[in-house]
């Protein structure tokens, strides 16, 4: 029972044992109630009831899976997952076989149950890598035969057309080893045919939908679903529903099961003969004999399936257009009419996706099936159709209905047989339960030799002419007085006028109701013939699979033995799966379709009613509340509604059983509404039921009042003590602040009496001694006292004795700031003397060098930016090691100050040639630079002066003095590309020599002497000058321009 809601609402009733009075009204009410409440789920004790509510809803989350594992059974809300749990405890833990019966008609929501089933096992299994394979296998195997046996209604756009069992095998720990599936009554006349507004198969559309150009082309088959008779509708697209990818889905659920590539591709090979059978157009002849014959009207479609089987078009089409007779020894070839023709390849293409349907369902247990010799543990599943009742019911609608009485049967033997078992159990004394018995309609239609099935296969054995009319004839005198069965023929001879009966059908008294079968294609459905030609034909094709599906097509096993009719297979099929299920225990969910527009959550009451009688459901709770309606443990009963008792509340010590007939006893209840088991309280009616809860109810109302005066009570107490804890710790706080406060003004006082005592003390001591320089004294004593300070602290803090480090710490005081300065200057200077102190003589020479070229050059030449970077190596002519210039060498001995190569300017047209240059400390030297012989030698002191532009050129005049030797010629005009350093070169050689300076002109004009007389020279900037030096350029014979860039 629900422990946590109070029976009497009801909406709440969970159980519809329980309700009170039980009519098909309050049932019906108590139904809508909990689905318009979002409810979808009731028990009928151990039944579940599934209203299907046509959308989704968040109960079946991870968390609602933990919330019903392991849980007890009637303790929570109904569930699909409370039936799921309790099945698959019962098999781990009790080592009892389970199996779940799912019925309900088209639409009711059975496929989405059994699915709901499978995850919720699935979700509470352990877990492991071999486990979580199996699990995949069995979940995946749904959408593959979903798409291959369901197809949409037009009542459910998911319905399945076949009836499936499935075995899901455990070990001893619970956990998957495999399974088992079987299958039931394929609808696979909706292979050639279906009402407007239906579809086919699924697969046919997804195929053509969601397959590759390569594989439609492989398969011979077009995009288009209207190009193919059998799945030509209105429209071949569903709302919501992508095909596409639930092809795509389908490959990856074959991958996942074991399909191999070969296997899938023969698989829809097959799928699309069938598809392209419908397209095969027969046209009619007569024959010279005057005998109707038919002929293929287009080829194009057989010659593409005969490629894709590997068959000769023309066997197919002899088998498809004529038919081999054998009569005695002889064997005759009889043309087909064009009806018969299109009987046969209607029949072949039911046939061969019927039997691809079967080959599946053994390829996939074959994948999943348990290896021989493990110890195991079975959960059986059955989705299956339930009871139909349509304005024509046929073939079809006859054998389900047969099925679900079957299934009616063992529901009402197992549910009467597990009440007595309990109440064994328990020792409360079994009262026989009174009511109906379906077993007479089971062999009305079931019985071996006087049943309905057993007629029909009479009828279709029998010789001479055969129809429908002679087998309702032999119905009509063999059940003229049965009370379940009736027609018009027995109507009239009971003289009953009902013109609802039509002349050509027969009516069965259901449990579920009246049903009326129309007799028309009984005959042909139960023989469902396939031509031996046809057969044969298909055994004859090369195609590996299709050839498996026809065994007695081979002609060395070709038997004249009928095949057995449909209804016997189906009778067998049934016969295997009751056998099956009374093995095993059994739990039920029924499926209610509310609506048939498919509408959320609308609920049609006529509808509902008319499923809740199709399906028994008053018959289950009339069954159920037989004898006890109630009944639960004695601890659970005892916790629930000990409060009613003095002696059992707060608390009883004593057994659970002592409690409840304790409590019971002071209720004051009639005996004979209850029973004591061993373990269970048993409670006759309802009402009683009731009535205990009604005082609940009260009880709590009282207890809860109490509970919250008791509370108020305690919160108010609790609150009293916190505030008068809380006041006595801030009175406590605030009068000892108060006393700090009054400590610290008291302290303050007593400190600034003490401070003017001493002083006035001191004061007074003081003018015995006082001097007229006292006061210089001191502030000579605190000057010197801030200096030591001041100093002390700089030595301390001296900076780094990096050279390029300038930092130095401010001065603390004023009067200091001028000495704090004057030693950072000290401090500077000493630091750059310690340094060059340590720099070896040639670095000492390179800087000295440096610091000459700064003074000439710096902020006058634009080039001496760009000679900082560069070091001045002075001798760039390796003199010793090169044998050309071993006279050059000799001349410069050691006295070589810079060797260099120099571009020299001639006079007379501004063209530069290059020299060899060398200064020694009394020469300068122009050398040739192939000959490496000395062309012009000129002593230091013949140098009056030098001119340079002020641009970043290397452009330079040597002007020499007109009493020099070599003054013959004129001033000499080189370009060096290591300007800066040739000039600081020789202003340091002449300094180092003659204590003279170089006379250094930086200017953009100035005048040379040539041997003619006096030139001037221009320097321009222009963009024309080469990136290699200046370009000089002769303008008339006294003037020169010098294009520098």
């Amino acid at each position: 029972m629900e422990a946590t809601k109070p029976l009497l609402d009801a909406a709440a009733i969970g159980d519809l044992v329980l309700l009170d009075p039980l009519s098909e009204d309050s049932l019906l009410r108590t139904l809508r109630e909990r689905f318009q409440r979002g409810d979808i789920y009731t028990y009928i004790g151990n039944v579940l009831i599934s209203v299907n509510p046509y959308q989704p809803l968040p109960i079946y989350t991870p968390e609602k899976v933990q919330e019903y594992h392991n849980c007890n059974f009637f303790a929570v809300e109904p569930h699909i997952y409370a039936i799921a749990d309790d099945a698959y405890r019962s098999l781990r833990d009790r080592d009892r076989d389970q199996c779940i019966l799912i019925t309900g008609e088209s639409g009711a929501g059975k496929t989405e149950a059994s699915k709901l089933v499978m995850s919720y096992v699935a979700a509470v299994c352990s877990k492991g890598e071999e486990v979580d394979k199996v699990k995949e296998q069995l979940l995946q195997s749904n959408p593959v035969l979903e798409a291959f046996g369901n197809a949409k209604t037009i009542r459910n756009d998911n319905s399945s057309r076949f009836g499936k069992y499935m075995d899901v095998e455990f070990d001893f720990k619970g956990e998957p080893l495999g399974g088992v599936i079987s299958n039931y009554l394929l609808e696979k006349s909706r292979i050639v045919r279906h009402v407007r507004g239906e579809r086919n198969f699924h697969i046919f559309y997804q195929l053509l939908a969601g397959g590759s150009v390569q594989l439609l082309q492989q398969l011979k088959l077009r995009r288009d679903c209207q190009h193919y008779a059998y799945v030509r509708g209105e429209s071949c697209s569903l709302p919501g529903v992508d095909d596409a990818a639930n092809f795509r889905a389908v490959q990856d659920a074959m991958r996942v099961i074991g399909f191999s590539p070969t296997e899938v591709t023969e698989l829809l090979e097959v799928t699309a003969v069938v598809l392209k059978l419908g397209n095969v157009e027969l046209s009619g002849s007569y024959q010279a004999s005057g005998m109707e014959a038919c002929s293929i009207a287009e080829p194009q479609e057989l010659q593409e399936i005969g490629e894709l089987i590997g068959l000769d078009p023309g066997t197919l089409e002899q088998a498809l257009c004529s038919r081999t007779v054998k009569a005695r020894d002889e064997t005759v070839l009889t043309t087909l009419s064009v009806p018969q023709g299109y009987y046969g390849r209607d029949a072949l293409a039911k046939n061969i996706y019927s039997r691809l349907f079967d080959w599946l369902v053994t390829r996939i247990n074959t994948s999943i099936q348990v290896k021989p010799g493990k110890q195991r543990k079975v959960m059986g599943v059955l989705d299956i159709y339930g009871f139909e009742i349509f304005q024509d019911n046929g073939f079809e609608q006859f054998i389900i209905n047969y099925c679900n009485e079957k299934l009616q049967q063992i529901f009402i033997l197992l549910t009467l047989k597990e009440e007595q078992e309990e109440y064994v159990r328990e020792g409360i004394q079994w009262t026989p339960v009174e009511f109906f018995d379906n077993s007479i309609i089971c062999n009305l239609i079931e019985h071996s030799k006087s049943g309905i099935l057993a007629m029909l296969d009479e009828e279709c054995l029998r010789p001479g002419v055969v129809n429908e009319d002679t087998f309702l004839t032999k119905l009509n005198l063999l059940f003229a007085t049965h009370k379940h069965y009736e027609s018009k023929e027995t109507q009239n001879a009971r003289r009953i006028m009902d013109t609802s009966l039509p002349p050509q059908c027969f009516r069965i008294h259901h449990y579920a109701g009246k049903v009326t079968y129309n007799v028309t294609g009984f005959i042909e459905k139960n023989n469902d013939l396939l031509f031996r030609d046809l057969s044969q034909a298909m055994w004859a094709a090369r195609h590996p699979l299709l050839r498996s599906l026809f065994p007695e097509g081979d002609p060395q096993k070709a038997s004249l033995k009928l095949p057995p009719t449909a209804g016997s297979q189906f009778k067998a099929s049934v016969a295997m799966l009751m056998k099956n299920l009374y093995s095993k225990n059994p739990n039920y969910i029924r499926c209610i379709k509310p609506n048939e527009t498919k509408a959320a959550m609308l609920f049609t009451p006529e509808l509902v009613l008319a499923q809740v009688r199709y399906l028994g459901l008053m018959e289950n709770v009339r069954v159920r509340r037989a004898g006890y309606a109630f009944r639960q443990l004695y601890g659970s009963f005892l916790e629930r509604y000990k409060m009613l008792g003095s002696r059992t509340w707060p608390r009883w010590t004593g057994t659970d059983r002592a409690g409840a007939e304790a409590l019971l006893q002071e209720l004051a209840f009639p005996p004979e509404e209850l029973a004591f088991g061993h373990t269970k309280i048993f409670i006759r009616s309802p009402r009683t039921l009731f009535d205990l809860e009604r005082r609940r109810q009260e009880r709590v109302v009282q207890l809860a009042t109490l509970i919250q005066k008791m509370i108020r009570g305690w919160r108010c107490r609790t609150q009293y003590q916190l505030m008068r804890k809380s006041q006595i710790i801030l009175s406590a706080w605030f009068r000892g602040h108060a006393q700090k406060n009054r400590y610290k003004q008291m302290k303050r006082s007593a400190l600034m009496i003490q401070a003017y005592v001493r002083g006035w003390k001191v004061r007074r001591a003081y003018r015995r001694y006082f001097r007229a320089d006292a006061s210089t004294r001191l502030a000579n004593f605190i000057y010197r006292r801030l200096v030591q300070k001041f100093l002390m602290g700089l030595s301390r803090n001296l900076p780094p004795l990096a050279v390029m480090d300038r930092t130095w710490p401010p001065a603390p005081y004023k009067f200091l700031a001028d000495a704090n300065q004057e030693l950072r200057s000290i401090f500077y200077r000493w630091k750059c003397k310690k340094y060059w102190e340590e720099l070896p003589p040639q670095r000492k020479a390179l800087l000295q060098t440096k610091l000459c070229a700064s003074e000439l050059f710096k902020d006058k030449k634009m080039l001496y930016p760009k000679s900082l970077q560069q070091p001045f190596r002075g001798k760039y002519l390796d003199l010793t090691q090169n044998p050309k210039y071993q006279k050059l060498h000799a001349v410069a001995k050691d006295k070589l100050v810079m060797s260099d190569t120099v571009r020299k300017v001639n006079r007379a047209n501004g063209k530069a040639v290059p020299r060899l240059l060398l200064l020694t400390t009394e020469h300068l030297i122009l050398a040739d630079t192939k000959a490496a012989q000395p062309k012009t030698v000129l002593s230091l002191g013949d140098i009056r002066s030098v001119s340079v532009t002020r641009f970043s050129d290397g452009f330079l005049v040597l002007h020499l003095k007109e009493t020099s030797t070599g003054a013959a010629k004129g001033d000499f005009l080189l370009v060096s590309d290591h300007l800066i350093e040739l000039v600081t070169r020789l202003h340091q050689t002449l300094m180092d020599t003659s204590a003279q300076a170089l006379s250094l002109h930086i200017t953009d004009q100035f005048s040379t002497r040539l041997q003619k007389g006096d030139m001037a020279i221009t320097v321009v900037e222009s963009e024309k000058a080469g990136t290699n030096g200046p370009v000089c350029k002769k303008r008339g014979s006294h003037r020169m321009e010098v294009l520098v860039h």
